[in-house]
């Protein structure tokens, strides 16, 4: 057998393996990091209420869902359905309760959600050009960490720190999610109201019952479809903005998009061997 194969064989034995071009380490070092991540943002004080607002619905939704499901037998006095029944009366508790944390976002929030509708009204309804553009570059301002707006060069002129090589292949975000986002989060107070208005100018015993379930399951499916769309485009876009391996799962623009304005044709250029 030849020295020289004999020499590379044993020396691919103990050659260390390369790392990986992803950058990426092992799946277990991942998710030690995205705890130590997360841990620390919990400790911060931001982090500890939404924490601890999180945890509260969390037992309080499930207590009602028990309840509802008849999971405790022993409240079931006289019977389980008679309004004077330990079951209906934390039944009660537990919806105004929900109610009340419910409150804390949808109420505390309007505020903001109503600029963002106004300038959503200024965006889609006004008669000047000038008026739209400046509506909608508010709110791709305000939504940048997920709405990625079409750099046009009229729009928002270009600077002169940047270069031709700030070019990110991405697709910009379609408008209608926009759309989506501000009127989801919008309906998610109204209804919110709703259900306020409903649960506290009427008690336990004259309250319709229809209208707690409708209310609840409008307003949690508004917000749930406006959270999903905002966290799927942002995941997009860092997916197509960290390496062009993910571009093949995303649809190239029809033009590149330069950080912060303008635009510019995309020349490859050779790598050499």
């Amino acid at each position: 057998m030849d020295t020289r194969s004999i020499a590379g064989s044993s020396l691919s034995e103990y050659q260390p393996a390369p790392p990986d071009s992803t950058g990426k380490g092992s799946p277990k070092d991942t998710w030690r990091n995205k705890l130590r991540e997360f841990f620390r943002w919990m400790c911060t004080p931001l982090g500890a209420c939404i924490t601890l607002y999180g945890l509260n619905i969390v037992a309080w939704g499930g207590m009602l869902f028990l309840l509802m499901c008849n999971a405790a037998p022993a409240m079931c006095h006289p019977t389980c359905d008679s309004l004077e029944s330990p079951r209906r009366i934390w039944i009660e508790i537990d919806s105004q309760i929900l109610n009340a944390l419910f409150c804390v976002t949808g109420f505390g929030l309007a505020p903001w959600r109503i600029r963002d509708l106004y300038r959503w009204c200024c965006w889609r309804l006004a008669r000047s050009d000038a008026s739209r553009r400046n509506a909608l570059n508010r709110l791709a301002e305000i939504h940048q960490n997920w709405f990625l707006k079409s750099q046009d060069p009229d729009l928002l002129p270009r600077t002169s720190k940047q270069s031709d090589q700030e070019i990110q292949w991405v697709t910009p975000t379609p408008l209608w999610k926009m759309d989506v986002v501000v009127w989801g989060n919008m309906l998610n107070s109204v209804f919110q109201l709703c259900l306020a208005v409903f649960m506290w100018a009427f008690n336990r015993f004259n309250r319709p019952s229809w209208t707690t379930g409708l209310f609840v399951g409008l307003a949690c499916a508004v917000a749930g479809v406006a959270g999903i769309l905002m966290w799927l485009e942002k995941k997009r876009v860092q997916k197509g903005s960290e390496h062009p391996g993910a571009l093949l799962l995303i649809p190239r623009a029809t033009d590149p998009i330069i950080l912060g304005g303008g635009s510019a044709n995309y020349s490859p250029v050779d790598r050499k061997p």
